[in-house]
Formats: C-alpha cells, structure tokens, sequence
C-alpha cells in the first residue's frame, strides 16, 4: 500500500501492477464512514475479486475528531442530536438535510479523482461515505461505471431528485440493514425506489442485519465489479 496525496486528501493506494496503485487499470474508490479510521475500508481490496490491474484507492475524510483516536469525518454531525434520536427510538429523516461541509467534502473528493485520471471508475463508500459518494455522481459530469452504495441514505432531496436522472443507466450496488439502528432501512427503500425511477439500474441488497458490511453485499460489490470493469 503507498499513501499520497491527492486533492488535499491523503489517499491510500493498493492493487494495481505493483499492488501500490501503480498502473492504468480500472479504479475502484471507497470512501469511509464518519467516525472510521482513513484506513476503515482498505482491508476489501483482500476480499473483493475485481479484474486484473484493478486500483483501489481509500482516501481519508478530512476532518478529525481528535476526541475519538483515528476517527474522521466528511462533514461533522450532532451528536447530541443523534444521541438523543436513538434513546427515543425516532427515526432519523435526513431527506431534508444538506449538511453543512457537504459541498466542500464532494470538491474535495472530486480533484482527487482528476488526479487519479481513470477511464473506468466505480465510486462508492459505507455510511457517510455513500451518501458523499451519490452526491459526487449526482453533482459531476464525470463518467462512472458503477456506484456502490453501502448503508447510506437520502439526503438533500430538492436537489439530488431532480438530479437523478443524468445518471440514467448507471448500474448500482444499494444494500442496508433491516435493523440499523443509525440509518432508517425504510428511507433506505425510499432512495432505491427514487434512483430506479430516475433510471438508474439499482442492485438493492437488504440484509438482516444493522449498520455494517456482510458478505453478502461484498458478492454484490464482486459481481459489481466484474459486470463494468475491464482489465
């Protein structure tokens, strides 16, 4: 693994000729979650089974919370708030939302993929890290082969609704636990229900489960992978 930096982001590196990023293969981008290491998701390059020459790169959410260890963030949540939401059991409706950061996070993310200069790209991330990584697609021009999208949610909907249908026939990977705590599965239906009706050609993967990343949606991801990327 090399770390660099890329787009004001330290990015991690693997895969690739030389199992450091080298090379002009596809690219595979998984940004993590809030509160995760920069690290977090490096250890599915291992597990996924992607083309030959395929590139991983893993970049680090800018912000740290200096409280929590090696924990970072796209953009900082209440966690009051949060806090507050689960001990009274409410669901957590985001829909509305466009977190302050958001945009300068999707900047960020997208001149790190400018210099990362791939022709085949699948865009994606866990948590927070899905929902920056839709925003990105929805907001960009760029050419993307596929979007995985693991337990996010629907955010800013005057904006990303009316956005969706650029991104007509765009295959997705969408999973979500049935039990997560943290991220309501039923507004998790409701994203998959708006991206299919815009167009795009959704994988949706549920899971008896909570907030977190089991095999099965790493054979989504696999079959992801293997259905867009060329070596």
């Amino acid at each position: 693994m090399r770390t660099t930096t890329l787009g004001q982001l330290t990015v991690h590196l693997t895969g690739g000729t030389d199992r450091e990023g080298g090379g002009e293969g596809p690219l595979v981008v998984l940004l993590h979650g809030f509160g995760a290491p920069g690290t977090d998701l490096v250890p599915l390059w291992r597990e996924l089974r992607a083309p030959p020459g395929t590139r991983f790169a893993f970049p680090e959410a800018p912000l740290a919370l200096d409280a929590y260890g090696d924990a970072r963030a796209w953009w900082m949540i209440d966690l009051e708030k949060l806090e507050a939401a689960l001990a009274g059991g409410e669901l957590r409706d985001l829909t509305r939302d466009v977190p302050e950061g958001l945009a300068e996070a999707r900047d960020r993310v997208s001149a790190m993929l400018d210099e990362l200069d791939a022709s085949q790209i699948v865009l994606g991330g866990f948590s927070q890290g899905a929902m920056l990584a839709l925003d990105v697609a929805l907001h960009s021009e760029r050419r993307l082969a596929g979007l995985a999208l693991m337990s996010g949610t629907l955010l800013a909907e005057h904006e990303w609704i009316p956005l969706m249908p650029k991104r007509a026939g765009l295959r997705v990977v969408q999973s979500h636990g049935r039990l997560d705590p943290l991220l309501p599965f039923s507004i998790a239906e409701r994203l998959q229900r708006e991206l299919t009706a815009a167009g795009l050609e959704v994988k949706f993967i549920p899971f008896n489960g909570g907030h977190e990343i089991p095999g099965s949606v790493i054979d989504a991801l696999d079959g992801l992978l293997s259905a867009t990327l060329a070596p």
